[in-house]
């Protein structure tokens, strides 16, 4: 049996030429080279960047998931990859052996779908809200979760083929929660694996202007999309409960207010609920799809 191919998906604004320039060099440095790297501009037209990577510049910004669903396509279309890692382009690989590793494990079980890195900043400190679990203390606790981060994961390409890619009209936020409970609800595994990194600067969600609106707005379209009727209200209710806890600006209480109602008011994508199985096999793992 022949070792899964890895190909690489790397989406950029363009704003961090250095730091992308730095994590190309560490894709090319890997000990399993890829197979395949494509860089995707979003409403950048990625001039003056030198790489080999395949370049997909994009007239428009398509948002993360949007932008990553281009790189995804021309590698599914391609048959080259059987895996796809995805990178933030403000991250970095500090190990030469990420490949190898994710090539591994994707190889001992046909029913992994999704490995998740450890992201961890410049000192080697991974924040809480970057570990995929409730009880997130010890961040160097492996083992299979219920999501993974954005920033830095490998997929398996019979997954992708299986449950569909990113949910492209989420722009941003919560996006990762869409795909993971898809491929859950597929019979699919997430692991978290700390020992492969990612090193990303430390920085708050909410330096993006539409943090707020698109974060309200994308529960909402969440569960209306993924859960079973029945815990529609009660994740809500969880999380308008926390939302208004933690909110410490009235500029930010407004437009989470604002993006609530535009995700009960406006259409979000086909709707696939959730089995009752995939909710308890979620809770077994330590987070059932209420919090």
């Amino acid at each position: 049996m022949s070792l899964p191919r890895i190909g690489v998906v790397i989406v950029t604004m363009g704003m961090r030429p250095r730091e992308l320039a730095a994590l190309l060099a560490s894709v090319r440095a890997q000990d399993v080279p890829a197979a395949r790297v494509v860089l995707v501009g979003n409403a950048t037209p990625l001039t003056g960047i030198p790489t080999d990577a395949t370049k997909l510049p994009l007239k428009e910004n398509l948002g993360c998931p949007g932008g990553r669903n281009v790189g995804l396509t021309a590698l599914l279309d391609s048959g080259e990859v059987d895996v796809v890692v995805e990178l933030d382009d403000d991250g970095l690989l500090i190990a030469d052996d990420v490949f190898r590793r994710i090539r591994d494990l994707f190889a001992a079980d046909s029913r992994l779908g999704v490995i998740g890195f450890r992201v961890a900043d410049e000192h080697g400190h991974t924040e809480r809200r970057w570990v995929p679990r409730l009880r997130a203390g010890d961040p160097m606790r492996r083992g299979l979760v219920t999501a993974s981060l954005g920033g830095g994961h490998a997929f398996s390409v019979p997954m992708l083929r299986q449950i569909g890619l990113w949910p492209a009209e989420f722009f941003f936020g919560h996006e990762e929660s869409d795909l993971a409970w898809r491929a859950l609800d597929g019979g699919w595994k997430i692991l978290y694996e700390p020992e492969l990194v990612l090193q990303h600067p430390r920085t708050s969600p909410a330096r993006h202007a539409v943090h707020y609106r698109f974060t309200a707005r994308n529960r909402v379209w969440l569960a209306r999309r993924r859960l079973p009727i029945a815990l529609v209200p009660v994740y809500l209710g969880v999380w308008v409960l926390l939302s208004m806890i933690r909110m410490r600006s009235l500029g930010g209480l407004r437009a989470w207010w604002g993006g609530f109602v535009e995700g009960v008011r406006k259409p979000c994508g086909p709707r696939g609920p959730m089995g009752w199985g995939t909710v308890w096999r979620m809770t077994r793992l330590g987070r059932p799809p209420v919090l």
